[in-house]
């Protein structure tokens, strides 16, 4: 039951890391066309959120699998 749960997360984990990459090269996509600017910088903050999120996400999952 464990490893089975275990490895859901971490296949979901990896779903949201992909979808963190790609957020994040649509942004960088955004900055280099001056959609995102010092003065309109939410979607950029937040998607820094987001990929920070599953980072600390992943601080807590990897060491599961030692058990």
């Amino acid at each position: 039951m464990f490893f089975g749960l275990y490895y859901v997360m971490t296949g979901l984990h990896g779903l949201h890391v992909l979808i963190g990459a790609l957020v994040i090269s649509v942004m960088l996509f955004f900055t280099l066309r001056d959609r995102i600017t010092r003065q309109d910088f939410i979607k950029l903050e937040n998607t820094g959120l987001y990929w920070h999120f599953v980072d600390i996400v992943w601080i807590y999952l990897f060491p599961c699998s030692t058990w």
